[in-house]
């Protein structure tokens, strides 16, 4: 009885003096007990220091180069999006040897327009009808809501001396390979000599990063918000693979998806990669 009035009135037996045989606590004891012995408040918890950057020390011969305004944007876009953005990875093996096949045979047909036909350019195109087909994929996260967008716009990041830069092919889905290719070979130019309009590079709802001309095999790229996926691109290598029981060689790319778990759960995520792999496998699906 004396235990349960005791939780009731908030009190701690522990500072209560028991009167009964014994010194144990009766009825009348916790009664009588003063509000001091109720349980100490826990003490709120200490806020953690905000975060000091560290000095950093320099000798003789180092250099210090000043932070550019587009610098700047990109070390607070990428810092927020690896705090805020939930990320996840999925990495695939795709065979190549399809695409390589139809990109020969585009590019027999464009070369007399003066246009040559990218891999990145057949990658953006299977991207797009991936997502045209996951329109789940093709959204972004606010606090109140998601959105899904109507249109299929391709960022695809581009190295300049003043950063990294996306500009966007917009429609990606609608359009050919051809063009495709002479949109991007426009964009990147005007890219690196900073040419673009604010609108080219401004927006987006999906992402290709590709390092392959640089000989990378494979990596996870850091999404760019507020879209929900990014797909880092390998390097096309030959290797060895099991096909209806042998052994054969067939050119491979390795590719990451980085997603945005509040957007994408994992299921989904891995149907939009089988889909974009249907599309880069069988090329002829997405250029019918």
């Amino acid at each position: 009885m004396a235990k349960r009035i005791a939780a009731d009135k908030g009190l701690d037996l522990s500072r209560i003096k028991g009167s009964g045989p014994g010194g144990r606590i009766i009825k009348a004891d916790v009664e009588q007990a003063k509000p001091g012995a109720a349980p100490a408040a826990v003490p709120a918890a200490k806020a953690a220091p905000a975060f000091t950057p560290q000095p950093v020390f320099t000798a003789p011969g180092d250099t210090r180069v000043p932070h550019t305004s587009i610098r700047k944007v990109i070390a607070r876009r990428m810092l927020e999006s690896k705090q805020q953005v939930p990320h996840f990875y999925l990495t695939v093996e795709f065979e190549i040897d399809a695409l390589l096949a139809a990109r020969q045979a585009i590019n027999d047909v464009v070369r007399k327009q003066g246009a040559k036909v990218s891999v990145n350019d057949m990658i953006i195109k299977a991207c797009a009808k991936a997502l045209r087909d996951h329109p789940e994929c093709n959204a972004s996260w606010t606090e109140d809501e998601m959105i899904q967008y109507g249109a299929v716009d391709i960022s695809v990041a581009v190295a300049t001396d003043r950063g990294l830069i996306t500009p966007i092919v917009r429609n990606a889905d609608m359009k050919g390979v051809g063009q495709i290719s002479v949109e991007m070979k426009d964009l990147a130019g005007r890219a690196k000599v900073g040419k673009l309009k604010l609108e080219e590079f401004q927006g987006g709802g999906f992402t290709i990063s590709n390092l392959g001309m640089f000989g990378v095999n494979d990596f996870a790229a850091i999404i760019n918000p507020p879209q929900a996926m990014i797909l880092a691109v390998g390097a096309a290598e030959e290797r060895a693979v099991v096909r209806k029981g042998q052994i054969v060689v067939r050119n491979m790319i390795n590719c990451t998806l980085a997603v945005d778990h509040r957007v994408v759960d994992g299921a989904m995520g891995a149907q939009y990669l089988q889909t974009l792999r249907a599309y880069i496998e069988q090329p002829a699906a997405m250029l019918a």
